[in-house]
């Protein structure tokens, strides 16, 4: 599938506006070829692993930076694990949409288990997460990254013992002024929810954080065509638009979407053809960045479709180029990133 020139056309258009004046940390200015990234598991990739990555046409990666991680003792921070991943991405060139999450159980029950949000109803949770938030956006401030609060808050998995829109819009505001105050410069984006979830995003909404967000962010998986989306997006803008502050139209991120190869009635070749139609859909809709699911395979259990979103298979190969074996969904990104470089820019610019 060509992504119709058009839809370039469109994007590039609206990738060259300045950021709109008013808002507190607007998104970086991003040209056509930054629309695509990819997310990973690790702050160590191997030798060649970035530069496969770049390959493909990839100029972002997702990643989680966990709050259990770097905060062992309380009110005290060590990054040190991310610095060698962020200094990796910078020298190829690569930027990082790190996702500040998950709990800690320095503030949860005893006996908690991951996500450890036991306790995230209550004020200590909240001072604590935004703390330790903005001495992390302090620590990587200047390099470029996108930092989004939470993954999946809407999602029992990643919020337990239920999604509550309350408490989340509740830690969310206490991270966005801590993080404003100690490094306003950085970009924050929300709520990443799983799903088109339109309560949640409305929750979001009603509680102000359009205010000091510079975009939304969501993960609109489904097995059905992604064209089926269009319609999602257009209702997510016309929802932001109500909400919106004055003068400023909230840019929609989709920082996570992906299809199993695993799943049923996918293989990989329909995994690829679901790739080229997901960004062909996200770049029509006007979508600045997109962040496909996943890099690589998490593993190879052939009934388990959850280890089969990546864009390569799992064993690394120390020596050889490339080091990870290439899926159809692989090549079908090069041939998205080739469009995105080529693709005419509005006015001769």
């Amino acid at each position: 599938m060509q992504i119709p020139r058009r839809c370039l056309l469109r994007l590039a258009a609206l990738l060259l506006l300045a950021p709109v004046a008013g808002a507190q940390a607007p998104l970086p200015i991003l040209t056509r070829e930054d629309a695509m990234g990819v997310n990973i598991h690790t702050t160590q990739p191997g030798p060649g692993e970035l530069e496969m990555m770049r390959a493909a046409g990839f100029h972002w990666v997702r990643m989680d930076l966990t709050w259990a991680a770097t905060e062992k003792q309380a009110g005290h921070y060590d990054f040190s694990s991310y610095d060698g991943l962020v200094a990796a991405l910078d020298a190829h060139k690569l930027r990082a949409l790190f996702v500040l999450d998950y709990g800690n159980p320095l503030y949860a029950d005893p006996g908690d288990k991951q996500p450890f949000t036991s306790r995230a109803g209550t004020d200590a949770f909240r001072h604590a997460f935004a703390a330790w938030a903005a001495a992390a956006v302090s620590h990587f401030a200047g390099h470029g990254c996108l930092w989004e609060i939470w993954n999946e808050p809407n999602y029992k998995l990643f919020w337990a013992p239920a999604p509550d829109a309350a408490q989340y819009t509740a830690l969310a505001s206490a991270a966005d002024a801590a993080i404003r105050k100690a490094a306003p410069a950085e970009p924050i984006i929300g709520p990443a929810c799983s799903t088109m979830d339109f309560d949640f995003i409305e929750r979001c909404c009603q509680a102000g954080l359009l205010a000091d967000w510079a975009a939304i962010s969501v993960h609109p998986y489904r097995r059905t065509d992604p064209s089926t989306a269009t319609e999602d997006f257009q209702q997510l803008r016309a929802l932001l638009a109500e909400y919106a502050p004055p003068g400023r139209e909230i840019p929609i991120i989709c920082s996570e979407w992906g299809y199993s190869a695993g799943w049923k009635d996918y293989d990989e070749t329909r995994q690829a053809a679901a790739l080229r139609a997901e960004f062909a859909t996200t770049l029509a809709a006007g979508i600045p960045l997109t962040i496909w699911y996943d890099w690589r395979d998490d593993g190879g259990k052939p009934d388990d479709p959850e280890t089969h979103f990546g864009l390569v298979h799992r064993e690394f190969h120390l020596g050889r180029t490339p080091v990870y074996d290439p899926k159809p969904a692989y090549t079908a990104a090069q041939g998205v990133g080739a469009q995105l470089t080529a693709a005419p820019v509005p006015g001769g610019q």
